[in-house]
């Protein structure tokens, strides 16, 4: 019988973490397998918040064969009780002879609790087993739980010539199906999706998840610092639905309220406050924040260093000089001022290159 490496029963848990992408916040993505003998006997996945953890969905399956096993968790079991008991007292109970985790849980609330527990019964553990990989499943409950704020990804769908739109504001379609079909993934998988009033008017999206079926929608959130929104836009009959604003000059809130429509005043001397935005979202427990928006918008979250993601879809087109451009940011007179990132990742989708870029 060949012997398997932590990292082969590491990756396998990781992957079931990964089959909850689209379900399970506000709680990060769990997976758990259960090993005797080099052979997995038991595995399992958090899929939402409020149901079994993947620890305890893994030890069901394994039954009495746990006791003695060797466990592979992505993240350190949690040592509370939630809506759920807490996972390390399961784990002790079973008799498990090693737990190893990907990575400690960011939680104030748990880390590093859980693994104390598992030792001061005896239990041993190994922490950091592909702690990277797992890191990147949680990368906005990380955020969360770090800073109170969510991870920010902007995605831009532009031209060879960096323009997002056409000089009157049009913008539908630049990229290709292919592109359409990557963002409807990361919509899925974010937990809200901020877009601006200048896309809202141009565009008329709904900003909906539609190719997942079991995925939950994100809460659309609409940057309107006037309330210009129209009252026929198509994403006002969206659930769930926030519109943050500075002031009412348009005398709209009456009716939008009437519409069922939450309105959030976050005034920022006529503008609206974006890091009080990313603050209220994180308390409702948003982790993930998917922006969609122009120039405008995506200019005033670089210039406050709000974004920590770019993902950049180049077209095969050229849009000419006076389209629009990515971001709105006022002229820099020496380049100690440029904001660097760093590349994560490129791909082709489609005919369209598709660019991750991580910003210092």
């Amino acid at each position: 019988m060949n012997s398997h490496s932590p990292q082969f029963f590491m990756s396998e848990a990781l992957r079931l973490a990964e089959k909850a992408l689209f379900t399970t916040s506000p709680n990060p993505r769990v997976g758990c397998v259960i090993v005797k003998d080099n052979e997995i006997i038991g595995r399992g996945f958090h899929e939402k918040a409020g149901e079994s953890h993947a620890e305890v969905i893994a030890l069901k399956e394994a039954g009495s064969q746990s006791e003695g096993s060797d466990v592979y968790v992505t993240l350190e079991p949690c040592s509370h009780k939630g809506k759920t008991p807490p996972c390390v007292d399961a784990l002790i109970e079973a008799k498990v002879k090693k737990v190893f985790i990907a990575m400690q849980d960011p939680n104030p609330l748990v880390s590093g609790r859980g693994i104390q527990k598992l030792k001061d019964a005896h239990i041993e553990v190994e922490l950091g087993v592909m702690e990277a990989q797992a890191q990147l499943l949680n990368m906005g409950f990380i955020s969360r739980m770090t800073k109170q704020l969510p991870y920010v990804r902007a995605k831009l769908a532009v031209s060879l010539d960096g323009k997002t739109a056409l000089h009157n504001g049009k913008s539908q379609w630049i990229t290709g199906d292919a592109a359409r079909v990557d963002v409807q993934y990361w919509r899925a998988s974010s937990c809200a999706i901020i877009t601006g009033i200048g896309t809202v008017v141009h565009d008329n999206p709904k900003l909906s998840v539609r190719l997942y079926e079991h995925a939950r929608q994100p809460l659309r959130v609409v940057v309107d610092s006037e309330l210009n929104i129209p009252l026929a836009a198509d994403i006002l009959h969206e659930k769930p639905l926030l519109i943050a604003y500075a002031n009412d000059k348009q005398k709209k809130l009456p009716q939008l309220k009437a519409l069922g429509v939450e309105c959030l005043q976050l005034d920022d001397s006529g503008k609206v406050d974006l890091t009080s935005l990313l603050k209220e979202l994180a308390k409702r427990e948003v982790n993930e924040v998917w922006i969609e928006a122009g120039e405008g918008l995506n200019g005033a979250f670089l210039k406050a260093n709000l974004i920590d993601e770019l993902m950049i879809y180049y077209a095969p087109v050229i849009l000419g000089s006076e389209a629009k451009g990515m971001f709105t940011l006022p002229a820099y007179e020496n380049l100690e001022n440029k904001i660097t990132t760093t590349l994560l990742d490129h791909r082709w989708v489609g005919q369209d290159l598709r660019m991750r870029f991580k910003l210092k």
